[in-house]
């Protein structure tokens, strides 16, 4: 392990708090747009935290195990229940916290399998028949294999997101359109305004 290895640092809970901090101080609304950015900013800065530990991995700054490790510990911090006062933010974190699961999956199977054959498309569309049959294990599976073709460059169509039914799978994609953001700008999101 090399100095830099161990200095190298991709999320922290700090991190996640401040975030969390600001959405405890600041009265949220989904339809209003500064709430709406805050939210998609504190899910694209997550994501952009696991496009870095992916861009060491490629880079070979860091190995697979570390790269697994890395991914599951933003995963751990992000997905931790969150504790608010008001139900209607922690229904909103849920979603966020929902949005990146098949972020973090995507991106294990991508460092432990590589990327998947196939098609994005094909793939969301599998999974949301798959969500309609109340197959959601298979769901899942379908919206990360597609995450491995988009952190491989492949495009999500975004008419696609606008064409599912809400449910799971449209969430599991939004998340996959903040991994795509994340990878075409991985520049770290301000956390102050």
């Amino acid at each position: 392990m090399t100095d830099d290895d161990a200095v190298e640092t991709f999320y922290t809970d700090e991190r996640w708090q401040n975030w969390l901090d600001r959405l405890a101080e600041e009265d949220i609304d989904p339809e209003n747009e500064d709430s709406a950015r805050l939210l998609l900013n504190l899910q694209d800065d997550a994501a952009i935290a696991v496009v870095k530990v992916l861009a060491a991995f490629d880079d070979g700054r860091i190995d697979e195990d570390r790269a697994v490790e890395e991914v599951r510990d933003i995963r751990e911090i992000v997905l931790d229940d969150v504790e608010f006062d008001d139900e209607d933010k922690v229904m909103l974190i849920d979603g966020v916290q929902t949005s990146l699961v098949p972020v973090f999956y995507a991106a294990e199977e991508y460092v432990v399998g590589g990327v998947v054959e196939g098609d994005v498309s094909e793939f969301v569309r599998a999974a949301a028949e798959a969500e309609e049959d109340d197959d959601l294990d298979a769901a899942l599976g379908y919206v990360v294999q597609a995450g491995t073709r988009v952190i491989d460059g492949e495009a999500l169509d975004i008419e696609l997101v606008e064409d599912l039914e809400y449910g799971l799978v449209s969430e599991w994609v939004n998340g996959l359109d903040s991994l795509q953001s994340a990878i075409e700008d991985p520049e770290v999101v301000e956390e102050e305004d």
